[in-house]
């Protein structure tokens, strides 16, 4: 019976490969006469490790995300587990964020007794991590350049193969505008939500048009109808269907014009039963870009704290070039814009009726 007991303890390490897991740690800075090595280098590589291990959750979430999304038609019951998984990404970057605190507890000096031992080696040549930008939707033209030259020229083979295949696949940004492209209710003969909603915003600037003819006059009326007429012209710029990427090479945006349209749809009535899910879904998806922003901005704050001016490990430009991935490695702006073609709720357009029956929940409901 002891003997049994015993065995049943030596499975939590056997499942888990514990004797695997915590034998990897190898720190470089070892001194090979006494064993000594640099005391934070074990911090060093056990944060970095952690990191992948989470960057491979990261991946395993998106698979199962973008299968769901890849489908034909998303099913209603896919939208709870799409929602889910994409909220489990959300809380990884953000604990990824709150990690960097432990390894501040490093100080630049810390850093600097170990740092030579690195070589070459940088967390600038993470694959998942580069696996997981480009699977979000982050193109390679809109990538900087890393030491003039391509972000993945410095890797293996078989690693330029994956990042590859993974450039010519669909990304998560892909669907998500496909998926939002076939939103019903946007665009029907009976009800469009563009000419609706174009309404109410210029009926709402006429308004305050009259207020400020009635309230104000001379330099300070010039400047209210200044800045009503840069509104309408605002408003307009998203109402017209040049907007649309396909059709202007101009354009900032990158969504589809139907995906915009729909994008503010599900935002202006995120609150019908119908849309709470989608809404929910294009939510987490600016926390996504929104916490690896966090993340660049903290990781590049850190890397100034601990090199300061000096190139990073990998050979880049260190705090500069990561500073400006802050900027140019986004990827959904597009949602994040959408709040400037917001209006009070008050001046909101009301749906028709027979759109707002089709989105409730109205179970048990006789003829």
């Amino acid at each position: 019976m002891t003997q049994d007991k015993t065995k049943n303890w030596d499975q939590y390490g056997e499942y888990l490969a514990l004797d695997t897991l915590l034998d990897i740690q190898k720190p470089w800075s070892t001194d090979k006469a006494t064993g000594a090595f640099a005391h934070d280098e074990m911090l060093f590589i056990i944060f970095h490790q952690t990191y992948e291990l989470w960057f491979k959750q990261i991946l395993f979430e998106l698979d199962d995300v973008q299968a769901r999304l890849g489908r034909p038609v998303v099913d209603d019951c896919d939208m709870q587990p799409i929602v889910k998984h994409l909220h489990r990404v959300v809380e990884i970057l953000r604990l990824l964020v709150r990690q960097l605190d432990i390894l501040e507890t490093m100080t630049p000096q810390d850093f600097t007794d170990f740092r030579d031992h690195l070589k070459t080696a940088s967390g600038f040549q993470s694959l998942q991590f580069r696996l997981i930008e480009t699977r979000l939707g982050l193109r390679r033209e809109d990538r900087l350049l890393f030491n003039h030259c391509q972000y993945d020229v410095g890797y293996c083979p078989a690693s330029q193969t994956a990042l590859n295949t993974a450039e010519h696949e669909t990304t998560l940004f892909d669907q998500i505008d496909k998926w939002l492209a076939r939103t019903p209710f946007v665009d029907r003969d009976d009800y469009k939500f563009w000419d609706s909603y174009r309404a109410a915003v210029h009926t709402m600037l006429d308004g305050r048009e009259a207020m400020a003819r009635h309230a104000v006059d001379g330099d300070l009326l010039d400047r209210e109808l200044a800045a009503i007429t840069r509104n309408r012209t605002k408003f307009d710029s998203i109402f017209n269907k040049d907007a649309d990427t396909s059709s202007s090479q101009s354009s900032s945006w990158r969504l589809s014009w139907r995906a915009l349209q729909a994008a503010l749809f599900i935002t202006v009535y995120k609150t019908e039963p119908a849309l709470q899910g989608p809404a929910s879904l294009l939510g987490h998806i600016m926390d996504i870009d929104a916490a690896m922003s966090q993340w660049r901005y903290r990781h590049a704050l850190m890397v100034q704290r601990m090199v300061g001016m000096n190139v990073g490990t990998g050979g880049s430009a260190g705090y500069g070039y990561l500073m400006q991935t802050l900027e140019k490695h986004r990827i959904f702006t597009d949602l994040f814009a959408l709040s400037t073609y917001l209006i009070p709720s008050h001046a909101r357009p009301p749906l028709p009726q027979t759109i707002s029956n089709q989105m409730g929940y109205r179970y048990g409901t006789t003829g």
